[in-house]
């Protein structure tokens, strides 16, 4: 199990973040603030990683540049924690019937497998009750 202080983010969550914030609910702004100030830790899984670089593929989002640079720089703060596809999560997330999005059960996964709250908007995940939400 992950520090207290820690959560794991969505990915939605970690891109409304790097864009400012503002469309961020209350509890998960507090929680990206109090990371930026060192006082808590992200966890970023492998499956957002995936997710931010299909999207930019795709056209959906625009970094400014490649998502390995944004990864790269992003790491470079402590306070962000890249957070390793593990077999514990992969069979975790296949367990979970939620929705149709693999990338939704693997970030779930990684959020149980820490034993954090996941830092989500989804109201999909949230009335699931697989992990507990912040937002």
């Amino acid at each position: 199990m992950a520090d207290a202080d820690s959560a794991v983010t969505d990915t939605h969550a970690l891109l409304l973040h790097i864009a400012g914030g503002r469309a961020l609910g209350a509890k998960a702004a507090a929680h990206f603030r109090a990371a930026q100030d060192g006082l808590s830790v992200v966890y970023v899984p492998m499956a957002v990683l995936m997710e931010v670089t299909l999207l930019v593929r795709a056209g959906r989002i625009d970094l400014n540049q490649t998502p390995e640079a944004f990864f790269r720089e992003l790491f470079l703060n402590p306070a962000f924690q890249a957070f390793e596809l593990s077999p514990a999560q992969v069979f975790a997330a296949d367990a979970w019937r939620f929705n149709r999005d693999p990338w939704d059960a693997l970030i779930v996964a990684a959020a149980q497998v820490l034993g954090l709250p996941l830092i989500t908007r989804d109201t999909v995940i949230a009335a699931s009750k697989s992990v507990k939400v912040l937002w």
